[in-house]
């Protein structure tokens, strides 16, 4: 499989704010694309640049290995703002205007109520719809015309517990059916459960890019003590696979190159005459790790 969509080195500023510096990225077929920052990082900017809702100042983007922009949007559904939905009228009677207004998807309206599960629905007013209900139509809208790609912008934003959850199981299954999926937020949480890869963004900025096993995997750190903590630190340093040694709180937090477990650092300080009182390995929480990766200057 190759990749849906390729970005490279767009920039694009507003007057003297710079919301994106030379952001590069490849978002693979049949991927859930997560592009995840904090307000402002320059998200929907670059949504709106790749579905040419924006210009951008340098760079350029392709869809699908090069095929026309126009061809290549009408493969591609967006939800970047909740469509105006009509409160009087129904799901089904709301999607006929949105096809009129389109002018495509005419007869995808009962199987895209059916994906987005609307279907027993379909005929009831928009107005007695839940949020998440709402969210799913407005995403039953991008369907329409049977995309191979959909771009959302933010689409849990504004939702209860509940209507999160019903978006997160929609996206998923969505995928499940074969499409590729790209989403904007700024919930890590989100991105960590329905996410196969994230590129992060901050102050128009690339911080992260790759598969979210690989980008947002927890980082470890090694606890240790001793009688003499200034000799053990003295010594851990000069370990080999050891990349930093800390004092705090009386313990010693080790960094340590993947492969430096805690067996290897208690064989090592055995074989320097050293009797630890403290050895535990702790997992720095990803939320954790997405905070200090964005507040880094």
């Amino acid at each position: 499989m190759g990749n849906v969509l390729s970005v490279q080195n767009i920039t694009k500023s507003y007057k003297s704010v710079r919301a994106l510096k030379g952001i590069s990225l490849e978002v693979p077929e049949g991927a859930v694309f997560g592009v995840l920052g904090p307000n402002g990082s320059g998200k929907t900017t670059l949504l709106g640049i790749v579905l040419d809702v924006l210009k951008a100042n340098d760079g350029s983007y392709q869809w699908f290995d090069g095929m026309p922009s126009d061809v290549a949007r009408r493969s591609v559904g967006s939800l970047l703002e909740t469509p105006n939905f009509y409160h009087y009228l129904s799901a089904y009677e709301n999607l006929k205007i949105t096809t009129a207004i389109r002018g495509k998807g005419v007869d995808d309206r009962v199987q895209v109520l059916e994906l987005v599960g609307l279907e027993d629905r379909m005929h009831s007013k928009f107005q007695t719809f839940s949020l998440g209900m709402k969210q799913r139509l407005a995403i039953g809208a991008a369907l329409l015309g049977s995309p191979k790609v959909l771009v959302l912008d933010e689409p849990t934003n504004g939702l209860d517990p509940a209507g999160i959850a019903e978006i997160r199981e929609l996206i998923l299954r969505l995928n499940n059916e074969g499409i590729t999926i790209i989403i904007a937020s700024h919930l890590l949480d989100e991105i960590e459960k329905v996410c196969t890869h994230v590129a992060i963004l901050k102050h128009g900025d690339l911080l992260v890019c790759g598969p979210v096993d690989e980008s947002l995997r927890p980082e470890e750190h090694i606890e240790v003590a001793a009688e003499d903590n200034e000799r053990l630190a003295s010594v851990l340093r000069l370990m080999p696979g050891v990349n930093e040694v800390k004092l705090l709180n009386g313990v010693l937090m080790l960094t340590c190159q993947e492969g430096i477990g805690i067996a290897q650092v208690n064989e090592y300080c055995i074989a320097n005459q050293i009797v630890l009182n403290h050895l535990v390995v702790r997992k720095k929480s990803l939320e954790s790790k997405f905070i200090e990766l964005t507040n880094k200057k």
